[in-house]
């Protein structure tokens, strides 16, 4: 009990000074680091300025932690989710999160390693939340994508340059796929190359079908080929890519629904014997061994359930 208030009383105290210091001179730092991004792209590294001399040296660990590979892969999920938050603040819910959680589960049940199941659930939720909102603005922007390269077609059949093109379809195309090619006219008004501001693209949007599409436009920019032609049978490979990807999902909707069934069904039988024949399930709640193995059954339960899912994930 005393653990788990000292616990929630440091999380809350550590989370408030931290959004304190986050949130001065959020403003001219956040349109900053804008720019960087517009100019340099994606990959663009963390560099110093003026603004932010006068904070160098406590957000050095931040510095360190934003280099690290997770926390670059979470910066990218963001961007590639929609979501044009801070990691910082990301990770300042997710911490949030874990105290409350952990406290509760402690208030709850008293045990330390239940109390830490309960905070590390509620904090992998935002990171949930993110992987879901990414998968589906992905999908959404690979349902545009056809109809974008034929109207991008349209266009440079009619004489239109590629940019003028590209304006189009950010007219004609709402988010995702309308926001990420503002966002590539935006990269070029400013100086940045068009081969470019597409690998920065394909950075924001990492799908096979959109790789096709910079690829295309590299090589005639280089080459000199005809542009429209080759966006034409790009739209004829995205087309039966996606339909092969649909048949493939078909076809294996039966074995993921059968592992996800078995994954729950311990969960669900657990609980219909809990309330049909409470005696059956007393020893699991209330005996020291029978505590311990229902510990052991849960973290089985997920490494198969996780299992299941990677074995029934196909890459083609």
């Amino acid at each position: 009990m005393d653990i788990a208030v000292c616990l929630l009383v440091f999380t809350v105290i550590f989370g408030l000074s931290l959004m304190l210091l986050r949130r001065r001179d959020a403003v001219p730092e956040r349109a900053y680091q804008n720019l960087q991004r517009l100019t340099h792209g994606a990959d663009a590294a963390p560099q110093r300025s003026i603004i932010a001399d006068g904070r160098s040296k406590r957000r050095e660990i931040f510095t360190w932690l934003y280099q690290t590979n997770p926390l670059r892969q979470l910066e990218d999920s963001l961007w590639q989710a929609g979501i044009y938050a801070r990691v910082s603040d990301v990770l300042l819910v997710m911490m949030l999160l874990f105290g409350a959680g952990s406290a509760a589960g402690q208030m709850i049940t008293g045990d330390l390693l239940m109390s830490l199941a309960a905070g590390i659930a509620p904090a992998i939720a935002p990171l949930v939340y993110i992987r879901i909102r990414r998968k589906k603005r992905m999908k959404a922007f690979l349902q545009q994508l056809p109809y974008a390269l034929d109207l991008l077609k349209s266009s440079l059949e009619a004489g239109h340059t590629l940019m003028r093109g590209m304006q189009v379809v950010v007219q004609e195309f709402g988010d995702p796929l309308g926001g990420e090619f503002k966002t590539v006219l935006e990269q070029t008004r400013i100086g940045l190359p068009l081969p470019r501001a597409l690998e920065d693209l394909l950075v924001r949007v990492p799908e096979d079908d959109l790789r096709l599409l910079v690829v295309a436009v590299k090589v005639q920019s280089e080459v000199g080929s005809s542009l429209a032609q080759i966006i034409q049978r790009l739209s004829e490979i995205v087309r039966t890519r996606q339909r092969l990807h649909d048949q493939v999902r078909t076809l294996t909707a039966q074995s993921r629904l059968s592992g996800t069934i078995v994954g729950l069904l311990p969960i669900v039988l657990l609980f219909a014997f809990s309330v049909l024949q409470p005696s059956y399930t007393h020893t699991l709640f209330h005996d020291p061994s029978g505590i311990k193995i229902l510990k052991v059954a849960a973290a089985l339960d997920v490494g198969a359930f996780l299992i299941i899912r990677r074995m029934l994930r196909l890459n083609y």
